[in-house]
């Protein structure tokens, strides 16, 4: 059977690679070892809360159960629109959002609207794995801009403006980024965004996790800065909701029949059980749920970063927002006799019943050195974690 060159394109997800394998491992050793525990895959411990559930419950014994429009239910786009003015200060018609099955979804219409063959979007290194290969789906070229700590991992203007050629067209930026949970700086976004501006070009910019910001330094909407952003969101992470795939765009008013057009053809509509439970996320019970649980994430991070670092696995920039710890594990690596993050992550899944992840997926800028831990699960799962791992590296 003959493939397509864009499906050849396309790497392995190596986090899910990596996910098989740690399954694998557990089955075989079950019921003659320590239980896996994972901290390889960023999904929330938490479920929906409460309101959520039953919302979703009534809309099933109710029959609203249909195709809604392909933007998304009105009610809900107003709700969302409600959110970026209570929680930013930010003025965000709800004619500009689009509600979409899940972040990638999101994320997919926006690189089909507006990248064409050939096209560049940079891109920091090391970043989420899957944005590129949304570029690379819509016949675009994801460009990797190597990063530093001392740039916490993220583009800088002075970079954009360097690597900006003929066939750039725009960024795609994470802010907070998966695998560092690191934020572009406000004064520094505003100044990679006059770079893209000055040329004609888009910025793109994934917003998943900014309901989870711990820094009151970060945590601001990148839609402040102008209606020509483009911002991509999911009920995913802060709204603890990552199997009902859901999820939103805001775009230019000039943008939304277009992805409307493409969202009626790829996808008809999100689900329609989803968007009617979604509408009970905002209801004050529910934020004063999900406010409680961001504080039980940063007491995670808190406890979990300062252990990781007394065992030698360095975190250069301690994360602002996320439930991730980008570690390097040079010197755990050669405690235990392996090189690099491929092969020290999966010590740890044989030796001390861990997964992590390789930094592998994340780009090609040393990230053969690092690893990332999820901090999503329990503090009584992190607390065995470093546990075994003072066990294992002294």
């Amino acid at each position: 059977m003959r493939f397509s060159t864009r499906a050849e394109r396309i790497e392995p997800f190596y986090v899910m690679e990596v996910a098989k394998a740690a399954q694998a491992l557990a089955r075989e050793a079950a019921g003659t070892a320590e239980p896996m525990i994972f901290l390889n895959i960023g999904e929330p411990d938490f479920t929906a809360p409460p309101l959520v559930q039953e919302a979703a419950d009534r809309a099933m014994r109710a029959g609203h159960t249909q195709y809604t429009q392909a933007l998304g239910l009105d009610a809900l786009r107003e709700r969302i629109s409600g959110w970026y003015a209570q929680r930013f200060g930010v003025d965000v018609p709800a004619r500009r959002i689009v509600v979409t099955a899940g972040a990638s979804a999101a994320l997919q219409l926006a690189c089909l609207a507006l990248i064409e063959a050939g096209d560049e979007i940079l891109m920091p290194d090391p970043s989420y794995p899957c944005n590129r290969h949304f570029v690379s789906a819509a016949e675009g070229k994801a460009v990797l801009i190597p990063t530093t700590a001392e740039e916490r991992f993220q583009l800088s203007a002075a970079k954009v403006e360097a690597a900006w050629g003929p066939k750039t067209r725009g960024v795609l930026l994470a802010s907070p980024s998966n695998p560092t949970g690191t934020s572009i700086a406000p004064d520094e976004l505003r100044r990679i965004q006059g770079v893209v501006r000055a040329r004609g070009g888009i910025t793109l910019i994934d917003e998943i996790y900014l309901g989870l910001s711990y820094d009151e330094a970060f945590g601001q909407t990148a839609l402040a800065l102008g209606d020509d952003v483009i911002s991509i969101n999911s009920f995913s992470k802060y709204f603890n909701m990552t199997g009902w795939r859901l999820g939103w765009m805001v775009v230019p008013d000039a943008m939304v029949p277009v992805v409307e057009r493409l969202a009626q053809n790829l996808f008809i509509c999100a689900s329609a059980i989803s968007q009617h439970a979604a509408l009970a996320c905002f209801e004050k019970d529910s934020i004063a749920e999900y406010e409680r649980r961001r504080a039980e994430f940063k007491a995670r991070r808190d406890f979990f970063i300062p252990a990781l670092q007394s065992l030698g696995l360095t975190v250069p920039v301690m994360p602002d927002g996320a439930f991730y710890a980008w570690a390097d594990c040079t010197q755990a690596a050669q405690t235990l006799g392996v090189s690099g993050s491929w092969d020290f992550a999966f010590a740890l899944m044989r030796r001390a019943h861990l997964a992590i992840t390789p930094g592998r997926d994340f780009g090609t800028a040393d990230t053969g050195r690092f690893v990332r831990f999820s901090t999503a699960s329990s503090m009584a799962q992190l607390q065995e974690s470093v546990a075994r791992l003072r066990a294992l590296l002294g």
